[in-house]
């Protein structure tokens, strides 16, 4: 089960939290992996740990705003493996201000990496993932990183809901696009709750700030008391299910939303 043997894969924000648990997860399932990030230092650590484990990986400096970056991810992947069979738009930013706090630079830069990156991976990621579908049982995959913030609302974040809500009908659209085209591409996203990862920490540190206070304990108990489950997420609880949305078990999943938040949308 969740296999990925064979088959080739560029993961964008890899280099740590959910991005850098699903590259090393997807390269202990037997995929080559692509580790993409615009944290050098910390991207190129993440792919010594895939290579300490057996697994096989290569890394990319990639800024998802930027073009050419993909570009060149998409080419190492090809070149190095031969092919891509996966893409996981991962990469993504928070910025806990309220609407009327928020300033056009910020929001610019919310949107240019959770919205923009998103469309220009896939939209450059196509024609290989096309080639690599025609001879796969399955077809190809795409892995799009939303939020259950993209399915409800959210009072304290609104803006980044907004983004990722974009994403949501981004991959539902996509899929259904590359269907009718006959692509065999197929399109899903994955909605975590609050995990415990660098970003995760943020939206605590944010709500704290609201309030005057540096003390992120009462926003994180807050969390905490919203998750039936009765834990917060953590970064392989997320990666698990990217590794099976990729995989070809998912073979049948297109254009869906796999929640992945310990049952917070549940209520």
């Amino acid at each position: 089960m969740n296999r990925l043997d064979g088959k080739v894969a560029l993961v964008s924000g890899a280099a740590r939290g959910i991005g850098g648990e699903a590259a090393r997860l997807m390269a202990k399932a037997g995929a080559a992996v692509v580790v993409a990030d615009i944290l050098d230092e910390a991207g190129r650590a993440t792919v010594e740990a895939i290579r300490g484990e057996g697994g096989q990986a290569e890394y990319a400096h990639l800024d998802v705003t930027r073009e050419e970056d993909w570009r060149a991810a998409i080419g190492l992947a090809t070149t190095r493996f031969g092919k891509l069979d996966i893409l996981v738009n991962n990469a993504g930013v928070f910025i806990g201000k309220s609407i009327e706090d928020v300033t056009l630079a910020e929001w610019d830069r919310l949107v240019a990496v959770n919205m923009t990156g998103v469309f220009l991976g896939t939209r450059l990621a196509v024609p290989a993932l096309r080639e690599a579908a025609a001879s796969s049982e399955h077809g190809s995959a795409i892995v799009n990183l939303a939020s259950i913030a993209g399915i409800v609302g959210s009072q304290f974040d609104p803006l980044y809901s907004m983004t990722k809500g974009g994403v949501t009908l981004f991959t539902k659209s996509a899929a259904l696009e590359f269907g009718r085209k006959g692509y065999r591409i197929r399109v899903n996203s994955i909605h975590p709750g609050v995990i415990e990862t660098d970003m995760g920490e943020q939206t605590f540190v944010a709500r704290a700030q609201r309030t005057g206070s540096n003390d992120t304990a009462p926003a994180r108990k807050v969390a905490m008391d919203s998750v039936p489950w009765g834990r917060l997420g953590m970064a392989s609880d997320i990666a698990k299910g990217i590794v099976f949305l990729a995989s070809d078990d998912a073979g049948y999943m297109n254009g869906a939303g796999l929640v992945v938040d310990g049952g917070v949308t549940a209520a």
